[in-house]
């Protein structure tokens, strides 16, 4: 007997209406101290790849972003307990709407499982429980990936993989929906608003099946990087959950790229070379830097990653799946590869069809 096998139909992307990116930069510049130090930050973050970065909060009364006078963020750090009751109201709806894109890709009918990931809130019930009410489904198996961080798109794609090679006629929604935006946090170090200008938010959801035709998932491989648990956290703090993400990951991702055991668990017996289509987690783009110098790729093989950091930042979760969206028509195999909180690194390989 034929074994299943699980592939991604259509892939439904939104990300919300505000972009807060030059706002940010703005912001952040002032948060400085010294001219010296506040040009080099406006020289580095014109550097980050990035153009554009969305946000669920809402536009001030003036018309201005979260940052400005009448904003989330005008008068204070607003409390943990604030940015969840933020998180409840909007992530449910932004995830609606890429489940309302997907849905124009291809038929929802028929779904037998729901399994959402998201990293940047936490409410009981869950979104997962929302979204299923919401869809007028309240009763189809679910399954939360919470707080996994950026290669959490992995792990909820492996989940539905396996329901739907042990339910052939299985018809899997994977959601992933992150809103980083609620996370800004009060900093004057360069290092660390740098890393805050990464981050945005977004939403995306997939169908997974045992047949038809897109992005077929092969192998999965999940790998921690030795003594780099602390390189990489997220920390729950009374003012939102605080990031840490040391400047040693990208050296430390490009060595580990180049060790030739990491390689053969990544890609089996192929070369890099030997791969058609790169679908990597745009971390930002020193990590994609150290990807591309890692596995001695040309400078198109990541173009993708690149455009999809340029037009929305890293999205976590949300981030790859926009990825493989650009990904999912054609022919060819290819290796999607996410890292996170460990430091881990996890992908799968995949085959398209059509």
């Amino acid at each position: 007997m034929t074994e299943a096998r699980a592939c991604i139909n259509a892939i439904g992307c939104a990300v919300p209406d505000q972009d807060i990116h030059h706002a940010f930069i703005e912001w952040a510049g002032r948060q400085v101290e010294g001219d010296v130090d506040r040009r080099l930050f406006r020289r580095m973050a014109g550097r980050s790849g990035i153009n554009h970065r969305w946000s669920v909060l809402p536009l001030t009364p003036d018309g201005g972003s979260p940052v400005e006078t009448g904003g989330f963020y005008a008068d204070r750090m607003p409390t943990t307990a604030t940015r969840m009751r933020r998180y409840a109201k909007y992530a449910p709806l932004l995830a609606l709407r890429a489940i309302d894109n997907l849905r124009e890709r291809v038929a929802l009918d028929g779904l037998s499982h729901l399994v959402v990931a998201s990293c940047t809130g936490f409410v009981a019930p869950g979104i997962d429980q929302m979204i299923a009410a919401r869809l007028g489904i309240p009763d189809v198996e679910r399954t939360l990936i919470g707080f996994m961080g950026c290669y959490a798109a992995v792990a909820a794609l492996r989940t539905a993989r396996h329901i739907v090679r042990s339910e052939p006629d299985a018809r899997v929604l994977v959601v992933t929906v992150e809103l980083s935006s609620l996370h800004l946090q009060a900093e004057q170090q360069i290092e660390r608003l740098l890393m805050m200008l990464q981050f945005g938010d977004g939403a995306a959801a997939a169908l997974v099946t045992a047949a038809g035709e897109g992005l077929w998932i092969d192998r999965t491989f999940a790998i921690n990087l030795a003594d780099a648990a602390d390189l990489i956290r997220w920390n729950i703090g009374d003012t939102g959950f605080k990031m840490h993400l040391s400047g040693e990951v990208p050296g430390r991702i490009q060595a580990a790229l180049r060790d030739d055991r990491t390689r053969q668990r990544m890609l089996g017996m192929d070369a890099p070379a030997d791969v058609d289509h790169w679908a990597v987690h745009a971390g930002g783009r020193s990590i994609l830097d150290a990807v591309e110098n890692g596995f001695d790729l040309d400078d198109q093989a990541l173009a993708a990653s690149r455009g999809v950091l340029a037009r929305f930042g890293n999205m976590s979760s949300s981030t790859l799946m926009f990825i493989l969206a650009e990904k999912i028509a054609g022919f060819g195999k290819g290796v999607a590869l996410a890292f996170g909180p460990g430091l881990a690194a996890e992908g799968f390989r995949f085959e398209r069809s059509g």
